[in-house]
């Protein structure tokens, strides 16, 4: 049956075990209270009967897209729009019996945690790649001794020189999305692929950074692409290692070279002198393999994350409607909790 999401609703102290709904700032979040919490005009409580309701099932089902639009489209407000109590008490949900609900909440908690386990997995890798970047390129991997250079200690094989010695950027070249023509070839932004066309200027491997817009990314290619004008590519790798260069990029953090106060952008000749130490060809191709390795894992946990997310998002739809019916879901684990 229907029933009003709101039968009570707390302005000041909500009480461990209810809901705190957002309806100012981050409105339509919703989070379940573990303690008891004191709220602001941002969020209202909502307080329910733990024997009809289940809370983890009601923070879910609005969270759901039919609530989050409702919740849009009764927005209010000129400088912070948000959605009034007397508005959000208008919500209706479906509450299923409290055993399946508690079932349903399972199902999704089970998932959630999952993706959670996965977005860790991806700040400790990328933390293993930081810490491995420092490593390789202050000391390098022959274990070498060091020696002392103007830019400090480094291996002792290695030649000091200026970036441009290293590497030559070169602005890319203008490209409005109206000029976009059906095609393969990425069209590269300061901060990644922005469409598709059908001619490419730059040949691959290649690398570009961002010049206005995400400043400093550093993006690597493995297939020709264009070179759009809020970006910076390599014209010249001077015969380095390509994806050793695109790390190398990134470690310098080119960035903090950016000017200019409204629209930051970053000026190639602000670093043109820049002095880097630069090992061998083949230890630069040794040290891009290594850390191709810890990107390679990334991607991976990266598009595991995406497929559980989607998987979230099909079954809160799915059974939140009761287009899918959670005992048709296996649940190994899933103890029946009998209604207190």
């Amino acid at each position: 049956m229907a029933q009003r999401a709101v039968r009570k609703s707390a302005t000041h102290i909500v009480p461990a075990g209810n809901l705190i709904f957002a309806t100012r700032v981050g409105v339509g979040k919703v989070v379940v209270t573990k303690i008891d919490v004191a709220i602001s005009q941002d969020g209202t409580g909502i307080i329910i009967d733990p024997k009809e309701v289940d809370p983890t099932f009601l923070a879910y089902q609005l969270r759901t897209e039919s609530v989050q639009r409702f919740v849009t489209q009764n927005k209010r407000g000129a400088t912070i729009q948000g959605i009034t109590r007397p508005s959000l008490q208008q919500v209706d949900v479906v509450i299923p019996p409290f055993t399946e609900q508690q079932r349903i909440a399972y199902v999704l908690s089970t998932v959630q945690a999952a993706i959670e386990q996965q977005e860790r997995l991806i700040k400790l890798t990328r933390e293993l790649k930081s810490a491995l970047m420092h490593k390789l390129f202050t000391e390098g991997l022959q274990g070498e001794k060091q020696k002392m250079t103007e830019i400090g200690l480094v291996p002792e094989s290695w030649e000091i020189k200026s970036f441009e010695q290293f590497t030559i950027l070169q602005r890319g070249k203008d490209l409005t999305k109206d000029n976009f023509k059906n095609g393969r070839v990425p069209v590269a932004g300061s901060n990644g692929i922005i469409g598709y066309h059908d001619v490419a200027f730059v040949k691959a491997p290649g690398v570009t950074v961002g010049r206005s817009g995400s400043v400093g990314k550093v993006t690597f290619y493995d297939q020709e692409f264009w070179a759009h004008n809020t970006s910076l590519y390599v014209k010249d790798f001077h015969g380095n290692d390509p994806r050793f260069a695109a790390y190398y990029l990134e470690v310098l953090d080119l960035g903090r070279f950016k000017t200019g106060a409204s629209v930051p952008t970053l000026d190639r000749n602000s670093f043109k002198h820049l002095p880097i130490a630069v090992p061998s060809k083949d230890e630069q191709i040794e040290i891009g393999n290594n850390l191709s390795v810890v990107d390679k894992k990334i991607e991976i946990t990266y598009g595991r994350k995406a497929k559980l997310e989607e998987l979230f998002r099909t079954l809160l739809h799915q059974l939140m409607t009761g287009q899918t019916r959670v005992n048709e879901i296996d649940l190994p684990g899933f103890v029946n909790e009998k209604r207190g």
